[in-house]
Formats: structure tokens, sequence, C-alpha cells
């Protein structure tokens, strides 16, 4: 019963030197998965820390408000530009036909271009709030980021420590039944 105890120098000692002298030559061949997957997720955390520092709202200073309200202007000037159109036909009906025969003259290249910055401008803007809706969306569907309840998963979510919160956030669920365990586990 202690022959392998006394082969490898009498004890627990002995057996545990010898491990980790075979885990360190085994870690020359074949990385540490473990400390892999920690060094890519510190890297990945750095960077989204870094990406959103880009983007923290500082707040306005005066020139801030100035380019916020001009861009604020455009679609109320096209209504109220178009609107303007009308009551100026109606008081200068002669003034209104000189400047239509004018637009008449301008060339269909030039007018495919205007059409084409307003379509940008404005197709700009849905896409960014669609982005902004569909964001907002996630985040409120995704339970990783969502604040634990007292009732809930507070307590298991306390007892794990910052590292094991950081491995499991915004990781989805895989095919790998038992890892998808142990990241309830650590919730």
């Amino acid at each position: 019963m202690g022959v392998i105890g006394k082969v490898l120098g009498g004890g627990g000692a002995g057996a545990t030197a010898l491990g980790n002298a075979v885990t360190g030559v085994a870690e020359v061949f074949l990385p540490n998965a473990t400390r892999q997957m920690e060094a890519s997720q510190d890297a990945y955390i750095a960077a989204l820390a870094e990406h959103g520092e880009e983007f923290r709202h500082v707040g306005q200073g005066w020139f801030d408000q100035l380019v916020n309200g001009l861009n604020r202007m455009p679609r109320p000037l096209l209504a109220l530009g178009t609107m303007g159109l009308f009551a100026y036909a109606m008081v200068d009906p002669e003034g209104f036909t000189r400047r239509m025969i004018g637009l008449d003259h301008v060339p269909d290249p030039l007018w495919w271009l205007l059409g084409a910055i307003v379509s940008f401008y404005f197709g700009a803007r849905e896409a960014h709030y669609f982005r902004v809706r569909k964001v907002g969306a996630r985040r409120m569907a995704d339970p990783a980021t969502a604040a634990p309840t007292a009732a809930g998963s507070g307590a298991t979510v306390a007892a794990t420590s910052g590292a094991d919160r950081r491995m499991s956030r915004g990781v989805r669920s895989s095919p790998n039944a038992a890892l998808d365990e142990l990241r309830k586990r650590g919730r």
C-alpha cells in the first residue's frame, strides 16, 4: 500500500512536487487553457474599457451645444421652408414663378446629388436611432448585464469572486452542458 509513497520519496510532499513538475513540463508543450482564457478575458475587458472611455460623456460646453442645435435644424427648416414656399406663391406669384423657372434649369445630376445628400442625412439619423434601440433592448434582455435581485441569485453572486463574475459575464449558452451548469453556479 505505501509503495508509491516510498518510491516517490515518502509521502504527500513528494507526490505534490512530482505533480507540479509534470504540470510545468506539460505547460511547455500545451499552454494552460484556464490561464489563456483569463488572459483573453482580461484583454477583452481592457479593450472594452478603453473603447468606453472614448464615448464617455464629459459634459457639454458652448460649442457642443451649438453643434447639437445646428444638427437639430434641418428637419424643421425643410418642413417650414416647404410651407413658406406656399405662402410665397400666394404673396408674390410672379417672383415665385421666376424662381421655379430657375429651378427648372438646374441639371438632373445636381438634383440627384441633393436627393442623395438628404437621403443619407436622414437615413444615417434613422439608422443611429435604430441601433440605439437595438442595443438598449439587448441590454435589457441579457441576464448577465442585469443586476441580481436579493431574492434571486444575489447570494451566489456575492459569494463568487470578481474574476469568476467577469468570466461569466457576456458569455452565451453553449452546447456544453457541464459548462452551462458551471456558469449557472457562478452567477
